[in-house]
């Protein structure tokens, strides 16, 4: 069976839960798990944990994400993405300079606060939004504060004019941030109605576009036998903590997953990997009610199998 991390492209068209469902056919095994959700119009990098990779799947999607925007101001939509039905249509002339669009840019860096929109995937009393959004109903929607590490404007044009007026960005962002209520906020703060008309995924925590494979790339991979030489290790999900190689002190207490004393590491960092050989067996935290004493979150058998 297979082990490790596939980058995958996924397409247009599809969703994430698709793209599992075709992958456990093409590569005959259960043990599939994709990084959290990409909308079926959206297309981009989505890490997918094969074997014993799935227990990180959550660190994966805790991780940032890099996405290429297009705005459309003039027009809001119901989903705010070009999926919805137009809400309002403003169709006046309309001209921004750079400046401004930079300026507004710069005023969404940072911590902000989000609504997410009614077609998510949110839980409001136990139901999804786009659940209550399908019967046609509005109910109030929890705000949440996300982080945006950078946004890049992509078109180099001095002036932005039109009656609908479109540009690209690019968002550095961490977790639970929507690009698409990212745009409404754009249009808000440049006085017009909005959503984003395109969306990319580049890059998931340090997986990239250059190391994705497509679906038809993937079986080709799995027909030549050349699939395992592809996939990334599992310790490339957990290269944001530092790493200890197991010693003849610790392997036993380690490899069992016991309570031990605190590693210094864990004074400044929130999570400490234990490898033997070079492998995940464990990664560490504070033990939260033992003073001075790490626990074990995750364990990672050295043994193969689906």
């Amino acid at each position: 069976m297979y082990e490790g991390i596939l980058p995958l492209w996924k397409e247009k068209g599809m969703t994430s839960h698709d793209c599992v469902f075709k992958l456990r056919k093409i590569l005959k095994m259960k043990r599939i798990g994709h990084t959290g959700t990409l909308d079926p119009s959206v297309e981009g990098v989505l890490p997918i944990c094969l074997g014993q990779a799935t227990k990180v799947s959550e660190y994966i999607m805790d991780q940032g994400k890099t996405y290429v925007a297009t705005i459309s101001i003039g027009t809001s939509t119901t989903t705010e993405d070009a999926d919805g039905d137009i809400v309002e249509n403003d169709s006046s002339l309309k001209s921004f300079s750079r400046e401004q669009i930079l300026g507004v840019l710069e005023e969404l860096t940072g911590e902000i606060t989000q609504i997410p929109p009614m077609y998510s995937a949110v839980k409001v009393n136990g139901k999804k939004l786009y659940e209550y959004a399908r019967e046609g109903k509005e109910v109030e929607r929890p705000s949440r504060k996300v982080m945006i590490h950078n946004i890049n404007l992509l078109d180099d044009a001095a002036t932005f004019s039109g009656k609908e007026v479109t540009f690209n960005i690019e968002i550095d962002c961490g977790k639970g941030t929507y690009i698409r209520t990212l745009a409404v906020q754009i249009g808000e703060l440049l006085g017009y109605p909005a959503h984003m008309s395109s969306l990319v995924r580049t890059s998931s925590g340090s997986f990239t576009k250059a190391q994705c494979l497509t679906l038809t790339n993937v079986q080709k991979a799995v027909n030549e036998q050349t699939l395992a030489d592809t996939l990334l290790p599992l310790k490339d999900a957990l290269s944001g903590w530092p790493t200890l190689e197991v010693n003849d002190e610790n392997i036993k207490s380690i490899t069992n997953g016991q309570v031990v004393e605190i590693h210094p590491l864990l004074a400044e960092n929130e999570k400490v990997v234990f490898l033997l050989l070079e492998n995940p067996i464990a990664v560490y935290i504070k033990h939260p009610t033992k003073n001075g004493m790490m626990k074990p979150e995750k364990m990672f058998s050295s043994e193969k199998g689906d």
